[in-house]
């Protein structure tokens, strides 16, 4: 006789909701949006529809999209195509990106606006900091980031999100902050993002077109402990939330944050990862929306309790369903 049935709580879609054990709602998800200079820009990156880049002028249709699906967070990306080697471009208030920040501020603002600290988008060599005789100089870059971030919180921004891996920035960030009187601007670190090969698409939307590679400052994929070293620096720092970046493929770091942190801890499900489930639905290989849903839950499966990606609006309208 069989004593235990685990598939009692299998039988029907009722039961396994049920039984079910993550609940995720629209509210965990944040979106990435990207936002170009000049007018009348709407537009998806041919491989990943779903990675969109707007004017400020045509930003706010999307934010309101989102909202109406029950989505918070935004977190927007500057583009530029005045890129020189200091990427002065990023400390421009009058931006198209600055713009955003404040209109949707305004308009939406139940939103949570969440605005990327890196030098990425504005560089001519492509790098997320200075760069001089092919090396990243961290220190000068940090006081850059610092101006950066003080400017986007003057625009409207309830987060910034540092995703250049310097040393020593979140702290740095969180004392600029403070001196200048935004105490409740919080920070969304990227705390362990490491040097890989699935960003090709984000790269694509920024323009960017790096010199070399990201290795000296982004994490090695092949470590594991080292990532606790850069939460717990971090925390110390000042985070206010942490997150793994790549997400469907270090699924054990998040595990790792779950297991030490108390934190809040996000997850960005990058571009070419969502791009690889578009390209697969699209040979038949697997059921499109299924895949979505099966990746999604396993970050959050994984110890995520927020998680970044460009299926956000498609993930609410499936949660809903």
């Amino acid at each position: 006789m069989i004593s235990h049935r685990p598939r009692r709580l299998r039988q029907s879609e009722s039961i396994r909701a049920l039984a079910k054990e993550l609940k995720i709602e629209a509210s965990q998800f944040i979106l990435p949006i990207f936002i170009a200079e000049g007018k009348s820009v709407e537009k998806s990156h041919p491989l990943l529809p779903s990675c969109k880049t707007f004017s400020a002028d045509k930003v706010l249709g999307y934010a309101l999209e989102a909202r109406d699906l029950g989505i918070k967070s935004l977190l927007l990306f500057g583009t530029s195509t005045k890129k020189d080697a200091k990427g002065s471009e990023a400390l421009n208030s009058s931006s198209a990106l600055h713009k955003s920040i404040s209109m949707i501020r305004e308009k939406v603002p139940e939103m949570i606006i969440m605005t990327d600290i890196a030098l990425d988008p504005y560089t001519d060599h492509g790098h997320d900091g200075l760069f001089e005789k092919g090396k990243i100089l961290n220190d000068q870059t940090v006081e850059v980031l610092c101006e950066m971030a003080v400017s986007h919180a003057k625009a409207g921004a309830h987060f910034v999100a540092p995703s250049d891996m310097m040393d020593g920035r979140i702290g740095a960030i969180r004392s600029s902050l403070d001196q200048s009187g935004f105490e409740d601007c919080a920070i969304l670190a990227y705390t362990a993002k490491y040097a890989s090969a699935f960003y090709g698409p984000f790269r694509d939307s920024l323009g960017a077109k790096v010199v070399g590679d990201k290795k000296t400052y982004q994490m090695d994929h092949r470590n594991r402990r080292e990532a606790i070293r850069e939460l717990e620096l971090d925390l110390q720092e000042g985070a206010d939330i942490v997150m793994v970046k790549p997400a469907a493929h270090f699924l054990d770091i998040i595990s790792d944050f779950r297991n030490v942190c108390n934190t809040p801890i996000a997850a960005y499900h990058v571009s070419g990862e969502c791009a690889l489930l578009e390209l697969g639905a699209k040979n038949q290989l697997f059921d499109r929306n299924q895949a979505i849903l099966e990746v999604t839950h396993s970050i959050f499966r994984a110890g995520a309790d927020i998680v970044a990606t460009y299926f956000a609006l498609e993930l609410a309208q499936l949660l809903r369903k």
